[in-house]
């Protein structure tokens, strides 16, 4: 497979000092997508079904993380609830986990673990303006370094919190079922052989997981994926 030149021109950043791409708006989403349905044209095909694909931009910051945290391993509706009881009693900040103990954010709904996970998060110091200008792997390193923030979640926090374009979630299992689906592939790829796969789609996989998102939705109406 041959791909198309690079696009010489780099996307509207508010980052001088940061040389990688961001998404922030529709048109680069749009533009990533051109890209993509050029240099594979399964990736064509896909964006024929899901029509336009959605920008997913998130705020970043200590709390965006927390949220992660929370929605760890149970419905999208105990997530909402939980979190909503963190709001309420103010517990969004680091100052607030910290000031409280493991039996207080117990108490508003999180597991033990996941207490123990928010409070290392808050007393990790991390440094959130000082994340939007770093590489990405360092994004990936800094959040991993912390308890209970794994590669996924620090590859899906630099996808939509910091729109970095050429981030990639290949532990995803809906991605790697779109994979399998779109690409015939006899079976669900492996991480690691995930990641390889989406080489080619270099510098817009950010975009390419948007796009396998989108077409995972799309299948699974039509075939009843479970």
């Amino acid at each position: 497979m041959t791909r198309p030149p690079m696009i010489d021109q780099p996307l509207a950043t508010a980052n001088p000092s940061l040389t990688e791409r961001l998404i922030q708006t529709d048109a680069c989403i749009a533009e990533g997508c051109e890209w993509l349905a050029r240099a594979e044209p399964r990736f064509a095909r896909a964006l024929d079904l899901t029509g336009t694909i959605p920008l997913r931009r998130r705020p970043d910051g200590f709390d965006q993380l927390l949220q992660a945290i929370v929605s760890q391993q149970v419905s999208v509706a105990s997530a909402r609830a939980i979190w909503g009881r963190l709001e309420a009693a103010g517990m969004t900040t680091p100052e607030a986990i910290l000031s409280t103990d493991i039996e207080g954010l117990r108490a508003l709904g999180l597991s033990r673990q996941k207490a123990t996970y928010a409070q290392a998060l808050a007393g990790a110091g991390i440094d959130f303006d000082a994340l939007r200008h770093a590489p990405t792997e360092d994004v990936v390193a800094t959040l991993t370094a912390v308890k209970g923030i794994g590669v996924w979640t620090a590859e899906i926090y630099a996808m939509f919190s910091l729109g970095r374009a050429d981030v990639f979630a290949p532990g995803d299992l809906a991605l790697q079922e779109s994979a399998r689906l779109l690409f015939d592939l006899d079976e669900r790829p492996k991480e690691r052989a995930f990641r390889e796969m989406a080489e080619p789609w270099r510098p817009w996989r950010a975009v390419a997981a948007r796009a396998l998102w989108a077409y995972y939705h799309v299948a699974k109406q039509r075939e009843g994926i479970a």
